[in-house]
């Protein structure tokens, strides 16, 4: 008899996803949420069709329900790489500082014909960020170990 994975299982190996449709890239976007990275870090490789980021995602799995009580919160980084990748969009998007920090609130796909369709990355302060995708396909990969998140605070957003 087979059992069921179970959500506490992961808790010690690192991620390693991979979306290929809105429901998956549904469970990526919530593991991403308030991931920060450094413009520095987005590349775009146009002869391969991959945009990659290296993000700082919050260890949401791990989080607790109580927040209030916690002060050893994590970390880990991250590569995000989305594949298929035919055009890149951004808006509010400020490249030109390498330093600048940026916060990701959400993943969203619009789904077009034929598969393709458009991948949104919504930015804090009102930044996005959008690929034309000839199809869907989504990485998501832990590549450091996990460290205590700065703040020791869970991300939190107003009401």
């Amino acid at each position: 008899m087979t059992e069921d994975a179970r959500f506490e299982d992961g808790r010690a190996a690192p991620l390693r996803l991979k979306a290929l449709d809105a429901d998956d890239l549904a469970v990526i976007a919530a593991l991403t949420q308030d991931a920060v990275f450094p413009a520095s870090e987005m590349h775009w490789d146009k002869k391969a069709r991959r945009f990659g980021v290296l993000i700082n995602r919050f260890r949401w799995e791990d989080a607790k329900a109580d927040h209030t009580k916690r002060s050893d919160f994590e970390r880990v980084q991250a590569v995000l790489a989305f594949e298929d990748v035919t055009n890149v969009q951004s808006q509010g998007v400020d490249k030109s500082d390498p330093d600048v920090v940026f916060s990701l609130l959400s993943i969203a796909f619009q789904a077009g014909e034929d598969g393709t369709g458009r991948i949104e990355l919504m930015l804090a302060g009102d930044g996005v960020i959008a690929l034309d995708v000839e199809a869907l396909e989504v990485i998501l990969r832990d590549v450091t170990r996990p460290y205590v998140a700065p703040s020791g605070k869970a991300p939190s957003h107003p009401d």
